[in-house]
């Protein structure tokens, strides 16, 4: 029996986890190693010139939930101008090195948002430029996934990726036909030095069920997995 689709958003909730990769085959590995499990299928994005896996963690609490292993497709040309930097900082440097060094890492979330553009302006009254909607796309075995997203020209996350992306799907979301996967997310922990201005964003957003902490920046989530409780963090 396939699972039930999952019911639309009406409110922000988090949408995914975003674990960058030097390769999408070591962050198979990583996944494998470090959860226990295997990721399920994912896609190419033509868009950015990525591709992906992903594996269900969705919860009552986080109930469309799902955790993204993203890579840089070698052999994919960019539909976006050059001077246009991919989603999630993928092409800063110094992430980059960080990954290719130390292995795949947490580095974003992304939020869902049933109105994208009103969530933008929110966060532009805050002072705060989450970037341009754009629309995209990937083809999968049940049709073509449609979603729209914001991405900043220059690629960043801001507030050192605790600022989450906001993204609106169209009438499918990935989760509606995806396994469960024996991982599930069991909570998100946020701090930022910025964490009274960071505050203030999500709530702009009516994100309000997630807490921001002061601290040094860090993006944490706890798991729970085959092999026990996990923390995964930036």
């Amino acid at each position: 029996m396939q699972p039930a689709p999952a019911t639309p958003t009406t409110a922000p909730t988090l949408d995914h986890l975003v674990v960058m990769a030097a390769s999408l085959q070591d962050g198979v590995a990583w996944c494998e190693a470090t959860l226990g499990v295997a990721p399920g299928p994912g896609g190419e994005h033509p868009l950015m010139g990525t591709h992906n896996r992903l594996l269900k963690i969705a919860t009552p609490a986080f109930p469309t939930a799902y955790l993204e292993i993203i890579a840089i497709n070698p052999v994919a040309t960019l539909s976006i101008p050059t001077r246009t930097r991919r989603w999630f900082d993928m092409d800063d440097p110094a992430l980059r090195a960080r990954v290719a060094q130390q292995g795949p890492a947490l580095v974003h979330a992304v939020v869902s948002v049933p109105d994208i553009r009103a969530a933008v302006a929110a966060l532009g009254a805050q002072g705060q430029d989450r970037g341009e909607v754009l629309q995209a796309s990937r083809p999968t075995d049940r049709g073509l996934l449609q979603w729209q997203i914001t991405v900043r020209a220059d690629g960043q996350r801001l507030f050192d990726g605790c600022l989450p992306t906001l993204i609106q799907w169209g009438s499918t979301h990935p989760t509606d036909h995806m396994p469960a996967s024996g991982v599930t997310l069991h909570s998100l922990r946020v701090q930022h030095p910025q964490a009274d201005t960071l505050r203030a964003a999500y709530l702009s957003l009516g994100w309000a069920a997630q807490t921001v902490g002061a601290g040094a920046p860090r993006l944490s989530a706890t798991l729970q997995t085959p092999k026990g409780l996990i923390e995964i963090t930036t």
